[in-house]
Order: C-alpha cells, then structure tokens, then sequence
C-alpha cells in the first residue's frame, strides 16, 4: 500500500511538473513576439499608477504604434484598467488557438480579471499561488500576437506579487515608477528602485504624477502635493526623470467616462507630458537600456 502510494506521488509530481513545463514553454513562445515588455509600478497605492499606465499605452499608440500595444492588468484583486480605457463590461473571446485580448482604442489589446468577474460586487478573494497562477495564464493562454509594447500594471509595493510577476515575465526592458511629489511617496519609491535593481531589471525611469495644478481661469500654478519630489529622488539614485504631469480634473473626469484622457485634450500640458515620455522611453530602449545592469555587475550588488 505504501509503495503503491508513493508511486501515486511521483507520477502526480512528474504531471505537475510537465504542466509547468509546458506552460513555460507557451509563456516564452507568446512573449517572444511581443518586442519590449515594460512594468509600471509604485511603492504604495493611490499615485495614479493605473491611469499613467493607460494613458502611456494610449501615447505611445497615437506616437506611430496603433495596433502595436497591449496593457496586461496584473492587479488581480484591484483591476481598473478596463474602466479607465473604456472597456469594463467586456469578456474575453475564445478560440483554438487560445484566448484573445479586448481591444480598446487605436487596437490596443487590453488583459485583466477585469473581463472574468460575473459583476463589480464579486471580490477576488485568493491567496498569493493562485494569483500568479492567472498572471501565468495571461501570459502564456493569451494570443497577445506581434506586439511592440506591452505595459504590465502591476499591484502597489514590492511584495509577493510584484515579485513572482518581475520574475514570471521573461526579458524584461524594465520598469517605470510613478510617485507623487509628497516626501512619504518619495519614501517608497526609493523602496521601488530599490527593489527594480535587486532584480536587475533595469529602472528606466521615474514620473512624477500629480505635480502642480495650473488654474484653468487664471493660468496660476498652484503646488497641491508640493513639486519636484520624483525629480530629486531620481537624482539622487542616479536614474533617468521621465517627468512631471499636472492635476488636471479632465484625467479623472474622463478615467470615470472610460476615455483615455490625452485621446480628447491634445492640446493639455498633461498630454504634451506624456509625449514627451514616450520619446525618453524610446531614447532609453535604443540607447541605455543595459546601464542599470552594468552598474549592478561592477557594483557587485
């Protein structure tokens, strides 16, 4: 009975390992076509991170890439990426080939468990392996196609799940951290970059969102979170300013509406921000994107 269990065990191991196997190899054959894979993260939650993220992917796609770009929503307990690009309510659609993503304005191709909830009331309630398990999923069971980008939202912190996703995806070309410029956020981004090179995932660069209000009547510039806080963080870390984007009450006016704001204010110093990183991300993919690794090898840690 014992050796009868025992060989129950080891075939059971051997089928759980050949399913990971498997599903590996379907996770490395997907994200082979997919050309740069870009985290965007944050030490602590309620900076903006979801809203810089679908607006990057909406300036990047208006920058020459419609069709190109994909947003993989990997907050799996807290997904608003649909919301705010005008997607919620939609379903995933499957076929033999697997299962394809939403697409959202200019064929950007959305993921998130966002599409799998049956209504807004149903929580996501699972420990840790199970979410990585549907991150693993998205990645590998997703027919994400040729893409150039995909921007990866990931949860706040730089816990369990930050995590097993930095290192689920592989070749990484590094992440993007947003903060505000209040001190305690410029606290835990130091955490993040922190985190990033431990990793050696190179940091490309910090944003800092929420910087500054410009009064639309008077044209005065009121600092409501104080400004300049992600700029002398990422000098003092000696990594790439991105830059600032200001408050403007249209970005969340029109997150609620489900329209990607720089899409209806071309004109905003918050969508002239956003083009303007798009091209610091271009310059740091064509020319430092292996600086941050280098200085961790010769660093030694």
């Amino acid at each position: 009975m014992a050796k009868q269990d025992a060989e129950k065990r080891d075939l059971e191991q051997q089928a759980r390992k050949q399913a990971y196997e498997e599903e590996q190899r379907k996770l490395k054959a997907r994200t082979s076509k997919i050309r740069h894979k870009i985290a965007v993260i944050s030490g602590k939650g309620g900076v903006g991170k979801s809203t810089v993220t679908v607006n990057l992917a909406m300036a990047f796609a208006m920058h020459g890439y419609a069709y190109s770009v994909g947003v993989l929503d990997a907050d799996i307990t807290g997904p608003c990426v649909p919301k705010i690009i005008g997607l919620h309510g939609q379903r995933l659609q499957a076929g033999p080939a697997g299962a394809f993503p939403a697409m959202g304005p200019l064929g950007i191709k959305v993921v998130s468990m966002d599409f799998l909830l049956p209504s807004d009331e149903t929580p996501v309630i699972w420990r840790g392996p199970l979410k990585m398990k549907a991150i693993s999923q998205f990645l590998s069971d997703i027919v994400w196609g040729e893409l150039e980008f995909l921007f990866i939202d990931l949860p706040p912190g730089t816990g369990d799940e930050p995590l097993s996703i930095m290192q689920l995806i592989p070749e990484m070309d590094g992440v993007v951290i947003v903060t505000i410029p209040s001190e305690v956020s410029q606290i835990v981004v130091k955490k993040a970059v922190t985190f990033s090179r431990q990793l050696n995932i190179p940091v490309i660069g910090i944003i800092e969102n929420m910087s500054g209000f410009v009064c639309p009547k008077c044209g005065a510039e009121i600092e409501i979170f104080k400004v300049g806080g992600g700029k002398k963080i990422a000098e003092d870390l000696k990594v790439p300013f991105l830059g600032r984007i200001p408050i403007d009450p249209e970005i969340c006016e029109d997150s609620d509406r489900g329209t990607p704001f720089i899409t209806e204010h071309m004109d905003s110093p918050a969508t002239k921000a956003f083009m303007e990183i798009v091209k610091k991300i271009e310059f740091f993919l064509k020319t430092e994107k292996t600086q941050p690794q280098k200085v961790m090898k010769e660093g030694g840690n």
